[in-house]
């Protein structure tokens, strides 16, 4: 029997797009669909494009928790109790809430609420395979990363892991599925159409995430993050520019960094033009680009994902393929050609 799943809060962007890769996969059996909204309603009466001929059911434990695994689509601070009941019962989590990927629960506390299952925080794998891959294999619990901090950490990790991130500031850009289905007078149609616009400054809550996951790598920085909407359904754009601590060589060094970093990786592809949003559409794959300005001496590093693929939704099919032993590609493509237009 294949392992059996669930995706409990199908109803947002996210799980929805969640819910039809799993229908889909190769080696998951897609169980049930549980939302705190729209129960009653089909999934392909609520997304057509996705084609999901399952009922959204209202969560009852007894039976959506006979599962092997989950996948928890709650917001931040409500997912917490759902996946300690579910770990509690033996289920096997992949979390898309912020709830579990940060390590320190005064810190969660100051950037969102109080956490309501510290205890599970241990436990938790923080999940961005290109830089826990093994870790994620053994799991039981994955926090799956924000859409900004997975563009973000892969566009910066090789210089991380280098030691020449003096300073930094990232400049992201996400289309509006970004910030939810539930509308917002910012992600409303008439402000958002031909408009661009910055918020959460200066205290955009995936900071501490991105600050979090650098320094694991040995980049002890202050981050200088600003988010953008822009008007395009769904897409993601992060320029980092990087002042560096000490001399990191010319660009032909820099371009071999990043090959050599990324090497086999079947999702992040590297190019030597700055990537668009559109070239990973409805993708799982990562594709940056990393340029040396002589003049100021900064390095200008591009990385371009899809927000509810890469971002959301293929990550956590990738983790639980992990998680289960399967093939990273199954169920989400064939991944990057071998860094297509490989620079170096």
């Amino acid at each position: 029997m294949p392992p059996s799943v669930s995706v409990f809060g199908a109803a947002g962007f996210t799980g929805a797009l969640t819910a039809r890769l799993l229908l889909r996969h190769p080696s998951f059996e897609l169980r049930a669909l549980t939302a705190r909204s729209d129960q009653g309603r089909r999934l392909d009466d609520l997304y057509p494009h996705h084609r999901v001929p399952i009922e959204l059911e209202e969560l009852d434990l007894e039976r959506h928790a006979d599962v092997d695994a989950a996948v928890v689509g709650y917001p931040h601070g409500a997912a917490a109790p759902l996946v300690a009941q579910l770990r509690d019962r033996g289920v096997r989590v992949v979390d898309l809430s912020a709830d579990f990927r940060l390590h320190d629960p005064a810190v969660y506390g100051r950037w969102y609420r109080e956490h309501l299952a510290p205890e599970l925080l241990p436990e938790a794998v923080y999940g961005l395979p290109e830089r826990y891959r093994e870790q994620i294999r053994g799991a039981d619990l994955v926090a799956n990363p924000g859409c900004y901090p997975t563009a973000t950490l892969l566009a910066l990790a090789p210089l991380a892991r280098e030691g020449v991130i003096g300073d930094v500031i990232v400049d992201a850009k996400s289309g509006l599925s970004g910030a939810g289905r539930t509308p917002s007078e910012k992600t409303h149609f008439v402000t958002a159409d031909e408009n661009v616009s910055a918020y959460g400054v200066p205290r955009h809550r995936h900071i501490p995430e991105i600050e979090q996951e650098l320094a694991a790598l040995g980049a002890n920085v202050r981050v200088t993050f600003v988010p953008h909407l822009v008007p395009l359904d769904q897409g993601e754009l992060v320029t980092c520019y990087v002042t560096p601590s000490a001399e990191v060589g010319d660009l032909a060094s820099l371009e071999a960094l990043y090959a050599d970093a990324y090497a086999g990786e079947p999702f992040v592809e590297l190019t030597s033009k700055p990537p668009g949003m559109r070239d990973v559409r409805e993708t799982n794959i990562c594709r940056i680009s990393v340029h040396h300005d002589e003049r100021t001496g900064r390095l200008i590093v591009f990385a371009a994902i899809d927000n509810l693929w890469k971002g959301a939704a293929s990550q956590a099919v990738q983790n639980l393929n992990l998680m289960f032993g399967l093939r990273e590609e199954e169920g989400i493509g064939v991944g990057a050609s071998r860094q297509r237009e490989a620079i170096g």
